[in-house]
């Protein structure tokens, strides 16, 4: 098949040997455009994989722990919460239902003491709601037995309290008792029959679980606050919830989990969608390169525009000979980086350890960022995104260097040579 001449001599000026100090300044630019092109592209494919895994393995370790779905009453406990979850178990999206207590309480261990979110769970319903009965460090959660006062608490929150499996913790109620001396506050001793880690800072330090019965006596309750529902895909829960908004019979709140992190949520949305717009500006710079570089090149190749214009050659092949090496130049350097980057981003989970061993240092604390890996999701939407906005501005910069070498005058070119 026959090339046209101006796909050859597009190839040959972007593969230009370096017959000249100018010619070579001029690749050398090219080659410095390509890799800023690479680098770019590289860069923000890393950033938003990290940003992405960040995300999902926050959001996961969250929902190992909450629920999709929360139904709840204004009064602090729902009336008649078997048949809210009867109807609730109507909708085929629910897989699964439990009741649940919420309370704010203290624990205190000799001298320690720590605030808790203390929640009372049904330990044969828990599992159809949440992953907590897999992420158990010690114990089960078949051994918050009504009427035993058991605890089982999260990995950080027993190392700062001290306790173990079989440990003694006074739990303090906000609501205190009126005695003829004033205000006393109601205490209750629990026996730790289990420690979870999750892997999510925010629960492991600060989470206690009871009996939902234990639970319901000590704040005296004669229903459980509400009821936590898990649906099929969780992505679906703002839908569900609206669902169940218009099926469910009394006065009831609906929460579901984007609701409940939305700041959260909302926070790293943001911070993903201005990274992007920062990391963008490295290609943009890169491809401000390839704009001087073109018109180098134009300018170095006067003299062989104005021979193609007297043998015939149109303003608008002139034209598409600098587009198609401008075009080259940004293929290659987004093929590379698309490359590099796709590397980089899943070697992230092996690579991250072995830079802080080697330099003995953390990237995440937990106590700051949740979680203690650098997590990285690779994502196919984000790379096509980013390979075509790269392209896009490598293609916008080659019309004005290809416009003005279709401007040479064959005349005025070849006067001096």
């Amino acid at each position: 098949m026959k090339i046209p001449y101006e796909w050859q001599i597009g190839f040959r000026y972007t593969y230009t040997k370096k017959r000249s100090s100018g010619n070579g300044f001029i690749s050398f630019v090219s080659l410095i455009s390509m890799l800023g092109i690479a680098l770019g592209v590289a860069a923000l494919i890393v950033v938003l994989s990290v940003m992405n895994g960040f995300q999902k393995e926050v959001r996961d370790r969250m929902l190992s722990v909450l629920a999709h779905i929360e139904i709840f009453s204004p009064t602090g406990s729902i009336p008649n919460w078997q048949l809210t979850s009867n109807e609730a178990s109507q909708n085929q999206a629910v897989i699964g239902v439990a009741p649940y207590v919420d309370e704010q309480a203290l624990l205190i261990r000799k001298r320690a003491v720590n605030g808790v979110a203390l929640r009372g769970i049904d330990p044969m319903l828990e599992p159809q709601v949440s992953y907590i009965g897999t992420e158990m460090k010690v114990g089960r959660l078949s051994n918050l037995q009504p009427g035993s006062f058991g605890i089982i608490i999260g990995a950080d929150l027993a190392r700062a309290l001290g306790a173990i499996v079989g440990s003694k913790v006074i739990l303090v109620t906000p609501e205190g008792i009126i005695t003829p001396t004033g205000m006393l506050p109601r205490l209750k001793q629990f026996t730790v029959v289990g420690v979870f880690e999750s892997g999510h800072y925010g629960f492991d330090s600060t989470l206690a679980m009871v009996s939902i019965s234990d639970a319901q006596t000590l704040f005296r309750l004669s229903t459980p606050n509400g009821i936590r529902l898990r649906i099929k895909n969780m992505q679906h829960a703002p839908e569900v919830a609206r669902q169940l908004a218009r099926s469910l019979s009394g006065d009831l709140y609906i929460r579901d989990w984007t609701k409940q992190n939305k700041a959260w949520f909302s926070a790293v949305q943001l911070e993903k969608k201005m990274m992007f717009i920062i990391l963008t500006l490295i290609i943009a710079v890169a491809t401000f390169n390839l704009v001087s570089s073109l018109v180098m090149t134009v300018t170095d190749k006067q003299a062989d525009i104005a021979i193609l214009r007297t043998l015939g050659a149109h303003p608008s092949s002139i034209m598409k000979i600098f587009v198609i090496q401008g075009v080259t130049i940004g293929l290659i350097g987004t093929s590379i980086g698309i490359t590099l980057g796709c590397v980089l981003a899943v070697s992230i989970p092996w690579i991250v350890p072995w830079i802080e061993n080697v330099f003995s240092f953390q990237f995440l604390p937990p106590s700051i960022y949740f979680i203690s890996k650098l997590p990285s999701d690779l994502v196919a939407a984000d790379v096509i995104k980013i390979g075509a906005i790269a392209l896009v501005m490598s293609t916008f910069s080659t019309l004005y260097p290809s416009w003005k070498g279709a401007r040479i005058r064959p005349a005025e070119a070849l006067r001096y040579e």
